[in-house]
Formats: structure tokens, sequence, C-alpha cells
């Protein structure tokens, strides 16, 4: 059971459906009517340079240098990252600067060699493939990439970055920024190519909103503009390479919506970078080939088996080294040669959800190793770990997540250091699991309308998380265990209503309950097609 902490009180003479979405409109900050109405109808032409701050002057000296290369047939690199946020701001920048006739082509860095963002080794490998670099232009990298700008400069190519990350404390010497923390690396790039107006390339929306999803960025303002109608279009998309990974991935769903494409879709086009070369899944979202994007499309679900085989056998190993400590660190970190450095965020994020605790899991290499770090809601990684910059090769990232390069001689000393300075920093009430809940409901409000209603906040993510509810004291009728490893619990719940539960995961509480038990649930409202028949589930998210 988690800590709750619900964030309202419903009127019990107001519990018609528009005042429960009036108060879950509170919950989320939007009072006046200004704000609710541009939250619960996004227009993508509010989405303007000055509602995600990017610097008008940078703009446009990065957008007269295009011009200018593309005049002179000059030779253009867009250098992304290999994570879904970077794969699609890559193919969205590509595909826009290739219609406009430039000479330019796409450049993914292989994660083992060269590591994340422009480095002076990519810069090399792309060199010596590519003669005649003039202009290089990062997508959801660069922002800290000074040493590799300066390599750039030096061999007299111009650089151009755009990037969403945590600006360090001395900017880069390009030619140009194009920067926010309001969007992510792929919504930059699709901002930028709008910039150019060839055409109206409703294709790049819904890349955009595959990046913005994938990269957990909060779904609100311009984020939540792109999603909302990138959603639309990716489930019509006519791009072969994005129907073949629905195919894939078992989506039968004629509308897709965040939770296909978090859960199912990002995961296979990250899967490439992880293990094998992200090139693979830049390919497979921009061929025009069907063939070639069936071949793509397999080759990445057999990746992606074999990425989630590595997880697992990190995460097993990695939680088990926590357990044989002599206590439970404020900070948890390992470290070992075994663990794969494509899975070493994931594993990271499966120790933050298992112990919650901020992670930091370190694949151990002869003289340098790398490291991925997550942490949990008020703790500010990225910013930390800037403090004590002795440690580091290099290091960027995010509030919630960062990356860095640590010579292996320096790990026992960081590890050692860090526990002793998070035991000082964080009190306990930060390291306990907390469920946000934004109301107490009886569940006979809970009607198909209601249901409607709620979805007038959807899409859900970040900082805009789907609406939980709980309900106390409700009477069990009846208790299933399900699922193909009977990990799962079915209930059927209330005493003037009958609603279906499912707990995922929570199989060990049935032989804590029997048939007549009145409970307490904390859960979210979906719905359940089963046989053809669609009706109201409550999805579980704690029992008490």
């Amino acid at each position: 059971m988690k800590k709750w902490k619900i964030l309202n009180k419903l009127n019990t003479s107001k519990q018609t459906d528009d005042e429960i979405v009036k108060l879950l409109l509170e919950n989320r900050g939007l009072k006046d009517k200004k704000a609710i109405e541009e939250f619960l109808n996004p227009q993508l032409k509010n989405i303007t340079l000055d509602s995600v701050g990017i610097d008008k002057e940078q703009l446009k000296i990065a957008m007269d240098r295009i011009y200018k290369a593309i005049e002179n047939n000059e030779q253009i690199i867009v250098y992304g990252d290999y994570d879904v946020d970077g794969i699609t701001g890559s193919a969205i920048l590509w595909e826009t600067l290739y219609g406009m006739k430039a000479k330019v082509l796409p450049y993914l860095p292989d994660r083992i060699e060269e590591g994340y963002g422009l480095s002076i080794k990519g810069i090399e490998n792309v060199s010596s493939k590519i003669s005649g670099i003039k202009l290089i232009i990062t997508v959801d990298n660069g922002i800290v990439a000074g040493e590799a700008v300066r390599f750039a400069k030096d061999l007299g190519i111009d650089v151009i970055i755009t990037d969403h990350h945590v600006i360090d404390a001395v900017l880069p010497e390009a030619l140009a920024i194009v920067h926010t923390t309001k969007m992510c690396g792929a919504g930059v790039a699709w901002l930028l190519s709008q910039q150019f107006k060839v055409k109206d390339d409703d294709s790049h929306l819904e890349l955009a909103a595959l990046g913005t999803i994938a990269d957990l960025v909060p779904l609100t303002g311009a984020n939540r503009a792109i999603v909302k109608f990138g959603l639309e279009k990716i489930s019509r998309t006519s791009r072969f390479g994005l129907r073949e990974l629905f195919r894939t991935s078992g989506i039968e769903k004629d509308i897709l919506g965040v939770y296909e494409i978090g859960y199912l879709i990002a995961p296979r086009l990250n899967a490439a970078g992880r293990i094998e070369k992200a090139m693979d899944s830049l390919r497979l979202i921009c061929t025009k080939d069907k063939v070639k994007a069936q071949n793509l499309a397999e080759k990445l679900e057999l990746i992606n088996r074999e990425r989630q085989l590595l997880t697992k056998q990190a995460a097993d190993h990695a939680s088990m080294t926590v357990k044989m400590q002599d206590s439970l660190k404020k900070i948890i970190i390992v470290a070992h040669e075994s663990y794969q450095q494509g899975v070493i965020g994931l594993v990271a994020g499966k120790l933050v959800e298992e112990y919650y605790r901020p992670s930091i899991v370190i694949s151990k290499g002869e003289k340098y190793s790398k490291a991925s770090a997550r942490s949990v809601d008020g703790f500010n990684i990225i910013e930390f770990l800037r403090s004590i910059p002795e440690y580091f090769i290099n290091v960027g990232g995010h509030p919630m997540a960062a990356g860095f390069t640590i010579e292996t001689e320096k790990i026992i000393k960081f590890k050692e250091a860090l526990e002793l300075s998070v035991e000082k920093l964080l009190s306990g009430q930060v390291l306990t699991k907390t469920l946000k809940i934004d109301c107490e409901l009886p569940l006979e409000v809970i009607t198909k309308e209601f249901y409607i209603s709620l979805k007038q906040l959807a899409p859900f993510g970040m900082k805009n998380s789907e609406p939980v509810f709980a309900t106390k004291n409700v009477t069990v009728k009846e208790i299933k265990v399900l699922g193909k490893d009977s990990k799962h619990l079915k209930l059927i719940l209330g005493e003037n209503v009958s609603l279906d539960a499912i707990a995922f995961g929570m199989a060990e509480l049935a032989g804590d309950l029997k048939i007549g038990d009145k409970i307490n649930i904390a859960y979210n409202i979906d719905e359940n097609t089963w046989n053809g028949k669609t009706k109201l589930q409550l999805k579980v998210r704690d029992i008490a």
C-alpha cells in the first residue's frame, strides 16, 4: 500500500459530471476561464516561438545559414540521437530539408563507440564516411557539446544546435542555438521545420507526437496540442514503417492513444539504438518501400525481445545487489561490467519503481564507465550531479533522468560521496511513494456519460496524469485470479451498483480477500472490450 494524498474534496451537493471535471482541472492548476479553454481545446496555431521560449534571433541565424547551405549545395548533416525523440526529430528535419532540395543526410551516433550527443569521435566518423561537410544541425542534443562544437569549427564546419536538455553553465560556441526546455527534441525539430513553410506536411506532426510521448515531457501547452492532433494523424498514418510496427506490436485498435505509443511502439523503436544501430529505426520511419518496412519491423521485433531479456537479467542482478547490502541507502548506486549500456536507463527506472529511491546504474568499462540515473519527485538529479563535476568526464540530462561518463577507478569514491551527501539532503518524506488522488467518489457517479466527460482531459501523461479516484467501504462481490502467470486480480465491486475492477500484479491479495469484505480502493476509470462487448472497468491502483 502507498501513502494516499487526497488533492481535493468533492462537495456532496455537486456531484455532477461538470463539477467533477471542474475539480479535476483545479487539481491541475487550471482555474481561470482562459486557461481552462486553452487546455480543453488546444490549438496548433497557439504554438509560437514566444509560447515555448525559443530565441527568435537565434532561429533567424539558423534559418539563414540553412538557406545559404541549400543555395550553395553544401553538405548538411542532421546529427540526431539514438532514442525515439532523437530518431523522430531527425526524420522530421531530414525530410523537411530533403524536400527543400538540400544536400542533406541524417546521422545517428553509435551508443557504444561514440556515446550520446555530438562528439569528437562522432564528427570524425561521419566526416570519414561523408566528405565535404559544411554544416551540422543537431537534433535532441548538443547543448552541452562545447568541446565537439569547437572541434567542428576547427574543421571549418558550422554547427546549429537544436535541443531541449538542461543548459550547462557555459553554452557551446555554435553558430546558432535553437533551444527550449518546454518541448522535446522532436518538438523543437518540428517547430523549426514549420518555419520554412515549404508545405503543410501533416506526417511530421505524427512524428513530433511520437517523440513527445516517448520522451515523457509534460503534456501541457504546446506538447498537449502536438500529442492531441498528432495521435489523430498516427492512427491514420500512411507511413509503411509505422503501420508495420502496429502489426508487429499486436495493436488492433483503430484509434491509438498514449499507452499504445508509449508502451508498445516506442520500446521497439528504442530497441535498435540500445542493442544495435538506431539508423534501422530511422529507415523504418522514413521508408516508402512496403517490403523494406516489413523486414525492418520484423528485425526491430527480434531486437526488442533481446532488449527485454537483457533488461530483465540486469535488473534482477541489480535488485539482488541492493538486497545484499547492509541497509537500504537513500540513493541506489550499482555498477557491474555485465550491464549493457543500452539498458542501464531502463534498469535504473526499475530500481526506482521497486525501491522508490533515486537510482544510478553504471555499466563498468576497463577505463571509462557509462551511467544512467533516474530520480523521484522532489529530487532534481541533474542539478545534484552538476554540483559535483569533479567526478565526471561529461554529464547531462533532465531533473528526473540523467547520464554521465566516469573514470572507472573513481566509482567507489563517487558512490561513497553520493551516499553520504544524499543521506543529509533527502528526507524520508521525499522517499515515501505517494499516490495522488483527485478526490473521493461514490461508485454510483461512474457512468458511461461520466467517462466520456473525463476524456475531455486526455491525452494523459506527465503533468496531466490520468484522474485517480478513491472510494471507501466498497463491497467485494466476486474475486478471480487472471493472467497467463496468474498475476492479476479481477473483482466485481459495489452494492447498489456492480462494477468490474482489474488490479494488475496484485493477485497475491486474493488470499486476504473474501466475498462480502469492505475495502478502500484507489483507481482510474477505463473501458474494457471482451467478446465484442465494451463496458466500464476500474483499473485499481491500490487496495486498503
